[in-house]
């Protein structure tokens, strides 16, 4: 039941008029939830943290709205990498290399690896979003401070910030903010809580920080029965730029996005399908191509039976469509 005095608001403000049918649903559920904590007793505290948390969501829409239309890479590291070092270079380069080809690049816009892809991107091509923290974390001079930072106080607004734009995400090894970071966007990709997209895990040549880091997953976490055997397909392993810039551009080879509604994926390419090759996409996962089976949509789309679960069978169909000549 819609709260009275939400609807009062809604049409002394104006805005129900002002907003479409979507946007006023979307307003009505935020108010009314509010409006509930309070009369249910909410404590300051909760309330001062759901006006500071949605109070960041809002600031970083606002920052990252001119540019919705772009593709986006954000990038993830040390805090403590140097200037001039290696994997300082390696960032900075990559942000540069993507940044060439039509990309914007996103960063926590801290010091380390964040400063070396934001100085790679350009003002013109980096977004920020800082944390507010005692020691390491102000703010590098490489983003525009006036039109693209927005400062954060919660470590989970942030990472919402960082992930929900992005087409792709870079790692270069980092500290324990580095894994979380890392953890936290596998966990989506793993469970389809965010758009399929590559991730790649880079490193210098001959480096071994992100072989460490999959030995730990595949002895400890595979092995253990947590995680099925072919999850390392969601993460590709590069030890040079051009490696992980073309591990990004042949995952949008083909592949532009997919939906899922109703038991089936729908996925949307660059060209239509031939027939021959529809048929071939029935033998890289069985379980998709029961029910219905593949069905070449109208314009360039693909459809197949899909039960919510199999995202790393649909990454395996994903690159198999990336294949195709």
């Amino acid at each position: 039941m819609t709260d009275p005095s939400v609807e009062e608001f809604l049409l002394r403000s104006g805005l129900a008029r002002e907003l479409d049918e979507a946007q006023l649903a979307e307003l009505r559920t935020l108010l009314s939830d509010v409006t509930s904590l309070a009369r249910a007793g909410g404590g300051v505290r909760d309330l001062a943290v759901a006006s500071r948390s949605m109070r960041e969501l809002l600031d970083a829409a606002r920052v990252f709205s001119p540019w919705h239309d772009r593709p986006k890479l954000t990038v993830f590291g040390s805090a403590r990498v140097t200037p001039g070092s290696p994997l300082y270079e390696q960032a900075r380069h990559l942000a540069a290399e993507m940044v060439a080809r039509g990309w914007m690049v996103v960063t926590g816009a801290g010091p380390g690896i964040m400063a070396a892809a934001s100085e790679g991107a350009g003002r013109d091509g980096a977004l920020g979003v800082n944390i507010a923290l005692p020691f390491e974390q102000s703010p590098n001079p490489y983003v525009d401070a006036d039109s693209r930072l927005v400062e954060m106080k919660y470590f989970f607004t942030r990472k919402v910030a960082l992930t929900k734009e992005s087409r792709a995400f870079a790692f270069f090894p980092g500290g324990i903010g580095t894994m979380d970071e890392a953890f936290e966007i596998l966990t989506l990709v793993h469970t389809g809580k965010t758009t399929p997209a590559p991730m790649v895990m880079i490193d210098v040549p001959g480096g071994e920080y992100w072989t460490h880091w999959w030995d730990f997953m595949r002895d400890g976490v595979i092995h253990g029965g947590y995680l099925e055997a072919d999850a390392a397909r969601l993460v590709t392993f590069c030890h040079d730029v051009d490696g992980a810039r073309a591990a990004i551009e042949h995952f949008y080879r083909h592949f532009r996005d997919v939906r899922r509604a109703d038991g089936r994926a729908t996925i949307d390419l660059d060209r239509p399908l031939r027939p021959d090759e529809v048929e071939r996409l029935r033998d890289v996962v069985p379980a998709f191509a029961s029910g219905a089976g593949f069905v070449a949509g109208p314009g360039a789309t693909v459809s197949f039976d899909f039960d919510g679960r199999r995202f790393v069978e649909l990454r395996r169909l994903i690159d198999a469509i990336n294949d195709l000549d």
